[in-house]
């Protein structure tokens, strides 16, 4: 990590802590996980290096797919730390609050997410704070330490349905956004066809997983969510 030069601190979190800087004098971040002090040293220790080999392999993966995602360029697992590319641009969240937002730009992260479903990777998080909005308004997803594997069509609705929950709870007077969102989502699978089969299985297509995500926020206000 010699070639990190390191700035300001950006986000300390949980799980992690987000410092801004330059890598061979490119902009970059470090992402360095911190230790969780309630659990066993051994257990975090290990508990650490699997999230990380995780969320290593799933976004150099979907990178090397062209999906909207941060290259990452180094890594040291001793010291629990990843070098990735800075992505120039604002959360979600900040472009909403402050009223920035037109369709195109709803639709584009429908687009975002669905370049991740389509190559089989699930987000796990996906909330306001994790969608970037770069320079060009289109949407780079970020912090795939809970992404997974997935080709089940329960994964994919749960991650459409964690952003409909935010959306619905975070952005109120941000009218229909989820619909501009799937309709992104739906728009991808028009202009590219169905998806091509993944590591391990074929991802489904968006339609089946939009209308899996029906039937989870059925059963949602079902049981009185």
């Amino acid at each position: 990590m010699q070639a990190w030069t390191g700035g300001e601190r950006l986000h300390l979190g949980a799980e992690a802590e987000v410092i801004s800087g330059s890598w061979h004098g490119r902009s970059a971040i470090l992402k360095k996980r911190r230790p969780r002090g309630w659990r066993h040293p051994d257990l975090d220790a290990s508990l650490t290096r699997k999230r990380m080999t995780n969320e290593i392999k799933l976004t150099i993966w979907l990178a090397s797919r062209g999906a909207p995602v941060p290259a990452i360029w180094d890594v040291d697992m001793e010291e629990a730390s990843i070098i990735m590319e800075r992505i120039e641009g604002r959360p979600l969240i900040e472009v909403l609050h402050s009223n920035e937002h037109d369709e195109e730009l709803l639709i584009s992260v429908g687009k975002a997410i669905r370049e991740l479903h389509r190559n089989a990777v699930n987000h796990g998080d996906l909330s306001t704070n994790n969608i970037l909005i770069n320079s060009n308004r289109d949407a780079v997803l970020i912090d795939l330490g809970l992404a997974t594997r997935e080709y089940d069509l329960e994964g994919f609705g749960i991650d459409l349905h964690v952003l409909h929950e935010i959306l619905r709870a975070s952005h109120p007077s941000v009218k229909g956004a989820m619909d501009l969102v799937l309709k992104g989502y739906l728009a991808l699978d028009e202009e590219l066809g169905n998806p091509e089969a993944a590591p391990g299985g074929m991802p489904p297509k968006a339609i089946e997983v939009v209308k899996r995500l029906e039937q989870i926020m059925k059963r949602v206000r079902y049981h009185g969510g």
